[in-house]
């Protein structure tokens, strides 16, 4: 999950390179609702072998009221700190990770 700031718009969305995503996100690569809202701070994220799980798990959770996806948010990471505040400088050395 990402938003703009704490308590702020969510955004839930399934990737198969999260690090790669999370860059596209930060850097405003891609139109989009997160560009749009400036959704650059992941909070929340699982991880799946199999995207049909992963699928699954993002159709669940955007079915679930904002105070159930807060309280999921919270129990993780309650301070709403960006889990990858360190991310897009490490992908931007690795061109392998930024999409082409």
């Amino acid at each position: 999950m990402m938003t703009n700031h704490p308590h702020g718009t969510l955004y839930i969305g399934v990737t198969n390179s999260l690090e790669r995503r999370i860059w596209q996100h930060k850097s405003a690569r891609q139109e989009g609702f997160t560009k749009r809202y400036g959704l650059k701070s992941l909070i929340y994220f699982e991880e799946f072998r199999q995207v049909g799980n992963a699928i699954a798990r993002e159709t669940q959770l955007k079915g679930w009221l904002r105070r159930k996806k807060i309280e999921l948010i919270e129990k993780g990471n309650p301070l709403w700190r960006d889990l990858a505040v360190d991310w897009h400088s490490r992908v931007t050395r690795d061109s392998s990770l930024r999409s082409e």
